[in-house]
């Protein structure tokens, strides 16, 4: 098979609508395809037994430990209700730019791994290149972890791994870590004239929302420490995003869903937070049966993604600045499956092209001279492998 270009391979990439709540399993098996044509070995990992969803991982080089892990995830966020220029499916080139879902968060990254993994292959490395491509991350970053188990045993161990999220080609070090919690206010009917016998799920999730607004203004004037300082905000942020409820005006709710967020400090522990929230609902729950017995609120954990903290002469931190030449220290408010390969016991670090401003983003799109850049890494990557 014909080695195809890192633009190409962005084109092939996109072109698979792999949104998180659809199989990615068509993408999966064309990388796979793509990979054995040109020699190498892949490995999957699926997320049960439906067998929808699945993470893909190879070795190039030398069957040792100590190798570089470049990794991405195959999913990307929905595009409904969105006004795109153009379909959002195919790469459009513009104004200097390559449009499409996916362009910047973060199948540019894939494909440019991908075509390093292929050049790794034909060239010869002494050092060995590993890629991993996981699902779930757009939903909490829950397929990294799975994934990653799979991984140990399969492939020799990896001493560090690059998360390519857009960073501008930045070696970033830190992020917050993420928790979130899924919450079930169950109210008790009556109409909405005498409300006061009934217990309104929607408004007695009100006070949940209340109360992560209150966190937040508290939190924002609070003097943050020294590690929560380098951060944009430098502070714990709780967020609802959406949030479902009731059946009709003239009745008091019966359920009302929705998810609580937390983007949490490094120097703050998630669980903390978790705990205050519970609290909270706790007491609005004892409200609630005051009323009416059978109301409650139900939590359920729904995501737990780990901060990545800066590590003390890191060695990925050291590996990509030699190939970037970036000395400065820099950290994100997002979340990404680097803390998970950090707490797997690999060196962690992120990098790779485009912004964030545009990830998730009607018309999102990776300008031509990131991607430039990111494949300009992918060759001293290649050459600092077989040196």
């Amino acid at each position: 098979m014909t080695i195809m270009t890192p633009y190409e391979l962005m084109e092939k990439l996109i072109s698979f609508p792999t949104v998180s709540r659809d199989p990615n399993t068509d993408l999966i098996d064309w990388v796979e395809s793509y990979l054995a044509a040109h020699g190498i070995v892949s490995h999957r990992h699926w997320r049960d037994e439906a067998r929808t969803h699945c993470a893909l991982f190879a070795h190039v080089g030398p069957e040792i430990e100590g190798g570089v892990v470049l990794s991405g995830h195959t999913d990307v966020v929905p595009v409904d209700g969105q006004p795109w220029s153009s379909d959002p499916f195919t790469v459009t080139e513009r104004d200097g730019k390559y449009f499409g879902r996916g362009t910047c968060d973060m199948k540019g990254f894939d494909a440019l791994a991908i075509w390093a993994l292929v050049e790794a292959k034909r060239r010869g490395v002494t050092r060995p290149l590993q890629i991993a491509l996981s699902y779930d991350e757009e939903v909490g970053c829950t397929g990294a972890p799975a994934m990653i188990e799979a991984m140990q045993g399969v492939l020799p161990k990896a001493e560090l791994a690059i998360i390519g999220e857009p960073s501008l080609m930045k070696c970033v070090n830190g992020h917050k870590g993420g928790v979130g919690v899924a919450t079930h206010v169950v109210g008790f009917e009556v109409h909405s004239s005498i409300m006061h016998r009934g217990v309104s799920a929607v408004m007695e999730a009100a006070k949940l929302l209340e109360w992560a607004n209150e966190v937040n203004a508290q939190n924002m004037v609070a003097t943050p420490d020294k590690l929560a300082a380098m951060f944009d905000p430098p502070w714990t942020n709780a967020h609802v995003g959406t949030i479902e409820g009731g059946t009709a005006n003239n009745i008091t709710a019966k359920d009302c869903k929705f998810i609580m967020g937390f983007r949490v400090v490094p120097s703050e522990n998630k669980q903390d937070w978790v705990e205050r929230y519970t609290a909270r609902a706790r007491e609005v729950e004892a409200e609630m049966q005051a009323i009416h017995p059978e109301a409650r609120i139900d939590l359920t954990g729904f995501f737990d993604v780990p901060g990545l903290k800066p590590e003390e002469h890191g060695v990925a931190e050291n590996f990509v600045r030699r190939l970037t030449g970036d000395n400065a220290s820099h950290v994100v408010s997002y979340g990404t499956e680097a803390g998970q390969f950090q707490e797997a016991g690999y060196s962690a670090v992120i990098c790779g092209p485009g912004s964030i401003e545009q990830a998730h983003q009607p018309d999102e799109y990776i300008t031509i001279a990131e991607f430039e850049a990111g494949q300009r890494f992918m060759e001293r990557l290649l050459e600092e492998l077989a040196a």
